[in-house]
């Protein structure tokens, strides 16, 4: 699929591209293509006269060369976005961009919330960008925006977790519930990190480069300021969630060191009688109680007093409580 949007009185207007001359007789500022077919890629070889980059060379390329400016002054940014599923979890997609005659390139394989937030925001806002780079700052802004909701979410769901550890008492489908939340949400706080992390590279490359006029570099700034303001938040998260998960498993351990004390309690309290009964078992030839006739209860009523007599003593140092 492949979205076309120009510039009209200072709003991003979008255009479906479904063949090759719908491409030739639109002026871009932003070309858009979302899970595209080789075929749709070529579009930009005929009409462009360039070579766009596919997934494979997107996903292939070292990190450390993810950025950088051909002498033809074409500009290449491989960037992560993340996207957060109810059903799949969170993920990070890599778009390229390529920006070439004041044109911004992107290509990814799935439909990603902060593009969508973007188109939104320029149909409705006047002169909300003025070229390729601002579409290009307004992504990146875009997505340090979208990372900072999807902490703030963490926040409310990571409150209800800790009110299930705190108030409850937790049993082990409760544990393994509380288990699987916190697993779930340290994977999308680390995602967050790394994906703010990968746009303040890609960011601070653009100011580097000198390719950001004097109002970009100035946005540019604050789209830095702001990721440095995320940091503190996904460091706390993250001991929260440590704490969460310590607490959790300590409850866990607790409710199983109940059960090995129920046992031990247990074999405790019936080792005087086995060792009664094991004595008076013994074939001896000469035991003279059991020749009278209280012998046997006699034998019985003292391997129930030596059951009583621990059971008593460990109630009343409230051992089995």
């Amino acid at each position: 699929m492949i979205n076309a949007f120009t510039l009209e009185q200072g709003r991003l207007q979008q255009v479906h591209i479904d063949s090759l001359a719908d491409l030739q007789h639109c002026r871009p500022v932003w070309v858009d293509f979302v899970d595209a077919s080789d075929e749709e890629l070529s579009w930009v070889q005929a009409v462009f006269g360039f070579r766009l980059p596919d997934e494979a060379d997107s996903g292939d390329i070292e990190a450390s060369a993810r950025f950088f400016e051909e002498p033809e002054g074409v500009l290449h940014i491989r960037t992560d976005f993340i996207l957060q599923d109810d059903v799949g979890g969170s993920a990070n997609v890599r778009v390229a961009f390529v920006i070439r005659q004041d044109v911004l390139f992107s290509v990814h394989g799935e439909d990603l919330p902060v593009f969508r937030l973007l188109r939104m925001r320029a149909r409705r806002q006047p002169g909300y960008v003025n070229d390729a780079k601002d579409v290009l700052l307004e992504l990146y802004s875009a997505d340090v925006e979208y990372s900072a909701d999807a902490l703030e979410e963490m926040y409310a769901r990571l409150d209800e977790v800790s009110r299930r550890v705190l108030d409850e008492e937790l049993n082990d489908s409760i544990a393994a519930s509380i288990l699987a939340s916190i697993a779930k949400e340290e994977d999308l706080n680390g995602r967050i990190r790394r994906n703010v992390m990968d746009t303040r590279r890609a960011v601070s490359f653009l100011m580097r480069a000198r390719l950001l006029g004097a109002a970009q570099f100035e946005d540019a700034r604050q789209i830095l300021r702001d990721i440095e303001s995320l940091d503190s938040h996904t460091a706390f998260l993250f001991d929260k969630l440590n704490f969460l998960m310590d607490a959790t498993v300590g409850f866990v351990n607790i409710n199983q060191n109940k059960i090995i004390k129920i046992f031990s309690v247990a074999s405790v309290a019936m080792l005087p009688p086995t060792l009664i009964a094991s004595i008076y078992g013994m074939n001896f030839q000469y035991m003279p109680e059991l020749g009278q006739q209280w012998g046997y209860p006699f034998a019985l009523v003292l391997m129930v007093i030596s059951v009583v007599l621990p059971f008593w003593w460990f109630r009343r140092k409230g051992w089995l409580r």
